[in-house]
C-alpha cells in the first residue's frame, strides 16, 4: 500500500510515524485513530490471516499505553504476542504491515530483531512477568530509571511460570507494573478455578477513595488510632477477597489496581500516569473483550483468535478450490472418538486447545473423560502420568512445539516409570506463518533418546489412525507426531490396525539407490522417485520407515547392503533427528561401507514464517528438493 493510499484511507493512522506521536491527540482524534486501526488490523488479516480478536480487544489498551509510556527508553513485553498487531501499526510497521505473516514480511509476534520497540521475542504464552523482572533487574543494575511494563492475559495467568515471575517480582519489589489484560478466554474458553476466581468483579472508584480517607482519620485518633486502622485494613481485606482477584496479587506484595474497563481509554490513560509515579510491583487489573468493534469476531472469538483468510464484510472464510480432505486433526480426532467409544479407559488430555487438537468432539461425547488443564503443559504431562498409574489410557494431544515444555515431565515422570501415556503431537514439522516460535521441528530430537518410548510419524490418514490404535495398544509410553493440514487424500480405514513395532514399508522397488523417508516426506520422496526414474531411467527404492523408535534395524541394514546410495528425509531438525538415528545404527553395525548417503531435513537455524509449501522449498525437502538430492547422489 502506498504512503497516497495510507494517507487517503487512513489519515490520523498514517500521521503516526513514531509512538510518541499519539501524545498530543485530542480525544476526537484518538477516537479516529482507534477506529482506523481497527480496521487496518480486519482488512490485513483477512488476506493473511492471523491473530485477530485477541489484537482487536486491545487497541485502546495499547494506545493508553502508548500516551504514558515511552518505548523507545520504556521496556513493554507481551505476552505470546497474539495482541500486539496494534502495537506494530503504532511503531512504525505500518508501510510493511500488509507483509504481516508472508514471507520476508513482517512476523506476527513481536520480535527482537524487527523493531527497536520490540523489547522481547514471544510466541508462546506466560512469559512477560519473568522477562520483564529481568529487564527490571538489569535497570536497576545499570542505575537507570525507565519504566518496564508486562501486558499478559488471563489465559497466560493459567500457567506456573507466571506465579513463578510474580513471586520474584514481589519478593524483590522491584518497580514493575503488569497488566493483566483480562477478556475471559485464552484461545478457547478458560478453565480452572483460578479463571473463575479473575472473574470475580468489584470496581468501585469510591470504595477506594472512602478506605484512604477513613484509614487516614482513624490513624489520627490518639494511642489506639493505628491498631483500630490496622484492624479495619485487616476485616476489609477480608470481605474483599471474597469479591474480587485483589487479595491474590496482594500476597504476592503488588499494589493491585482494578478492575477497569479495558476500552475506557481517557481512564486507563489516568491510571497509568498515577502508576508510573508508584513504587514497587503494581498489578493493573483491565478487563476487555475480545474481537472488540468486529462483529463476528465479538460473536465468535475462539474461531477468530488465530483464523485464515476471510471475507472482511461477512467474517466468511475464503475457500480456496474445492479441496474437501479432512485434516490430520480432524483424523485425529475422530478416530480418537471411535477408540474410546469401545475402550471407557480411554481419556483425552488437551492444553487450552480443544479446537486446535482435534479433542472438542471428543469433549462432547465423553465429556467425563475429557481435561482441558489450560495453558500448563508440565501439569498435562504429570496428570496424565497420574491417570496412567491407576490403569487409565490418557491420550495428551499438544502441539509439537508447546510439548517442549514438558520435556522433563515426559522423561520423569511418564518414561522412567513406563506409564502408558499417549502422546499425539499435532503440527509436527513446519507449521507456516505463525514462524519460528511454532515449528514443530525438534520433537523427533527431544524425544528419541529418551528410554521406553515408542516414536512413530504416519504418511496419510490411515497410517495415522493404525498409529493410534497401535499406542493405545501399547504397554509404555508412546509419542507419534503428524503434520498441519489436510491429508493425502487416502481412504480412511474402517477398522485401524495394530502396527507391529520397529517395522516400516517398503513402498517403491528399485535397485539404483533408496529413499529412506518418515512421515510427510514419504509422498514427496514417492514423487521425486518417479520424477527421477522418469528423467534418468533409473529406479530408487522409497521406503516409509514409520517408526523413529524403535527403528526398522533389519530392513534399514539390509536396505544399506543392497543399494549405492540411500537418501535420509524428513521434517525435522537434522541435528539428533531420525537421519541421525539411522547413521548411527549403520555406523555401529559397520554398515556404511562405501554406501553414500545424504540427510535432508532443516537446517540448523530457525525456520522463518511463510507458507508451508514455500518453507518446504526454501530448505529443499520438497519433491523439486528431494529430486535435486537424487540427482547428486547418482553423479558418479
Amino acid at each position: 500500500m502506498t504512503e497516497q493510499t495510507l494517507q487517503e484511507l487512513f489519515p490520523t493512522l498514517a500521521g503516526v510515524k513514531l509512538p510518541a506521536d499519539i501524545q498530543g491527540m485530542d480525544e476526537k482524534e484518538l477516537t479516529r485513530l482507534g477506529e482506523e486501526i481497527r480496521r487496518m488490523i480486519i482488512q490485513t488479516v483477512s488476506t493473511t490471516g492471523g491473530h485477530l480478536a485477541p489484537s482487536l480487544g486491545v487497541v485502546e489498551l495499547t494506545m493508553a499505553l502508548l500516551r504514558v509510556f515511552n518505548p523507545a527508553r520504556d521496556r513493554i513485553v507481551w505476552d505470546v504476542g497474539h495482541q500486539a498487531y496494534a502495537y506494530k501499526l503504532l511503531t512504525g510497521r505500518l508501510q510493511r504491515f500488509h507483509t504481516l505473516r508472508t514471507l520476508g514480511g513482517i512476523s506476527g509476534f513481536p520480535r527482537i530483531e524487527e523493531s527497536p520497540f520490540d523489547h522481547f521475542g514471544v510466541g508462546h504464552s506466560s512469559t512477560s512477568i519473568s522477562a520483564a523482572l529481568g529487564m527490571a533487574a538489569a535497570r536497576d543494575l545499570a542505575h537507570e530509571d525507565h519504566k518496564v511494563v508486562a501486558v499478559i492475559g488471563d489465559g497466560s495467568m493459567t500457567a506456573g511460570l507466571a506465579y513463578e515471575g510474580l513471586n520474584q517480582a514481589g519478593g524483590l519489589g522491584k518497580n514493575l507494573v503488569v497488566v493483566l489484560n483480562d477478556n475471559e478466554m485464552s484461545i478457547s474458553r478458560n478453565v480452572g478455578a483460578l479463571s473463575s476466581f479473575l472473574s470475580r468483579k468489584l470496581s468501585k472508584r469510591w470504595v477506594q477513595r472512602f478506605k484512604k480517607e477513613a484509614e487516614s482519620i482513624m490513624r489520627q485518633i490518639p494511642k489506639i488510632g493505628d491498631d483500630i486502622a490496622e484492624y479495619a485494613r485487616r476485616s476489609e481485606d477480608s470481605l474483599k477477597s471474597f469479591f474480587t482477584p485483589g487479595m491474590l496479587f496482594e500476597a504476592f506484595r503488588f499494589t493491585y489496581i482494578g478492575p477497569l474497563q479495558g476500552h475506557d481509554m481517557r481512564m486507563l490513560t489516568n491510571v497509568f500516569q498515577q502508576t508510573r509515579e508508584l513504587e514497587g510491583p503494581v498489578l493493573v487489573h483491565v478487563l476487555t473483550k475480545k474481537g472488540k468493534g468486529y462483529e463476528p469476531a465479538e460473536s465468535n472469538p475462539t474461531y477468530f483468535h488465530g483464523v485464515g483468510c476471510f471475507e472482511p464484510e461477512t467474517g466468511v472464510a475464503r475457500k480456496f478450490g474445492a479441496c474437501a480432505l479432512p485434516t490430520y486433526t480432524d483424523v485425529f480426532g475422530a478416530t480418537l472418538c471411535d477408540l474410546a467409544a469401545k475402550d471407557e479407559k480411554i481419556v483425552a488430555i488437551t492444553a487450552a486447545m480443544p479446537e486446535g487438537t482435534g479433542v472438542a468432539c471428543f469433549s462432547e461425547r465423553f465429556p467425563d473423560r475429557f481435561f482441558d488443564v489450560g495453558i500448563c503443559e508440565q501439569h498435562a504431562v504429570t496428570f496424565a502420568a497420574g491417570l496412567a498409574s491407576q490403569g487409565v489410557k490418557p491420550v495428551v494431544a499438544i502441539y509439537s512445539t508447546f510439548m517442549q515444555r514438558s520435556y522433563d515431565q515426559i522423561v520423569h515422570d511418564v518414561c522412567l516409570q513406563n506409564l502408558n501415556v499417549t502422546f499425539c503431537l499435532d503440527r509436527g514439522g513446519l507449521v507456516g506463518e505463525d514462524g519460528a516460535t511454532h515449528h514443530g521441528v525438534f520433537d523427533l530430537s527431544f524425544l528419541r533418546h529418551i528410554p521406553n518410548i515408542v516414536l512413530m510419524a504416519p504418511r496419510n490418514e490411515p497410517e495415522l489412525q493404525h498409529m493410534l490404535a497401535t499406542a493405545l495398544a501399547h504397554e509404555g509410553p508412546v509419542a507419534l507426531r503428524y503434520p498441519r493440514g489436510v491429508g493425502e487424500g487416502a481412504p480412511l480405514a474402517e477398522t485401524p490396525r495394530i502396527l507391529p513395532l520397529g517395522e516400516g514399508e517398503l513402498l517403491r522397488e528399485g535397485t539404483d539407490g533408496v529413499i529412506v523417508a518418515l512421515g510427510s516426506r514419504v509422498n514427496p520422496a514417492l514423487d521425486a522417485a518417479r520424477a527421477f526414474a522418469a528423467e534418468t531411467g533409473k529406479s530408487v527404492a522409497v521406503f516409509d520407515a514409520r517408526f523413529v523408535k524403535p527403528l526398522p534395524e533389519a530392513q534399514l541394514l539390509e536396505l544399506a547392503a543392497a543399494q549405492p546410495f540411500m537418501l535420509l528425509a524428513e521434517e525435522n531438525a537434522l541435528a539428533g533427528g531420525f537421519g541421525s538415528a539411522v547413521l548411527e545404527l549403520l555406523a555401529d553395525r559397520g554398515a556404511l561401507g562405501g554406501l553414500r548417503i545424504k540427510r535432508l531435513g532443516v537446517p540448523d537455524h530457525f525456520v522463518e514464517h511463510g507458507s508451508q509449501k514455500e518453507l518446504r522449498a526454501r530448505i529443499g525437502i520438497n519433491r523439486d528438493g528431494i529430486l535435486e538430492a537424487l540427482r547428486q547422489l547418482a553423479r558418479p
